[in-house]
């Protein structure tokens, strides 16, 4: 019978133990399951350091011929413009000219003055954004040579990009990284609680936007990061 007895006591006192621990088991794991999710936001103004300029304009004629030497004489001129101006040979890019002949235009229009229709376009791709701007406000000059450059048409418009991601991206990650904190902290300590290690985190994709439309040459960098916290009390 005392043996029975103190077998029962011994696995009482276990079970107790046990039961403890459990509980300490569940309250730690409720402890870490308390968490807290934050974004953290930075953005930049950085100058385009690329720019992307097509000088487009169109030609017509009778004679294939005839325009050709036109096109190439107006091509000179555009060329001696650029290089004269500090365009450098290597920023320069010409494209053959595309020619529509429009008596062969499916619903052509027999009353056409002139038969074929030229687009002809060169391209500046520079780093010297300044220059190319300055250059942009001076196009009278071959204006005065009797060639007029279009604009209006999407696949030849005016681009800027920004190609030193690379050199911000750690600069801008690590303040993300801090007003991500920064919000996880006031949410802490609005809850009584205090901030503890991370749990896990991700970095959003980099954005690159034109500032405004009026601006093309100035850019906005943006990124986000997430960060998740424990909270502890």
């Amino acid at each position: 019978m005392k043996s029975w007895k103190f077998e029962a006591a011994i696995l009482a006192i276990g079970l107790l133990l046990l039961g403890v621990m459990i509980r300490n088991g569940i309250n730690d794991v409720k402890d870490k399951e308390r968490i807290v999710t934050v974004k953290g936001l930075a953005e930049m103004e950085v100058p385009a350091d690329k720019v992307t300029w097509p000088l487009m304009y169109k030609d017509i004629g009778n004679d294939l011929s005839a325009l050709y030497t036109n096109i190439e004489k107006k091509n000179r001129a555009i060329v001696s413009f650029l290089k004269s101006n500090g365009i450098k040979d290597e920023e320069i890019s010409m494209t053959p000219p595309e020619i529509i002949d429009m008596k062969a235009e499916r619903y052509a229009n027999d009353n056409v003055n002139y038969r074929y229709n030229a687009t002809s376009v060169i391209t500046v791709t520079s780093r010297n954004i300044d220059n190319v701007r300055k250059l942009m406000s001076e196009q009278t000059e071959l204006l005065k040579q009797g060639i007029a450059i279009s604009g209006g048409d999407y696949r030849y418009n005016v681009s800027y990009e920004f190609t030193g991601l690379n050199d911000i991206k750690p600069q801008m990650i690590e303040e993300a990284t801090k007003n991500a904190r920064a919000a996880a902290e006031k949410f802490a300590k609005d809850s009584d609680s205090k901030l503890g290690k991370i749990r896990n985190a991700s970095q959003g994709q980099f954005t690159i936007s034109d500032r405004d439309g009026n601006t093309p040459y100035i850019k906005s960098v943006r990124v986000v990061t997430t960060v998740t916290y424990y909270l502890k009390n």
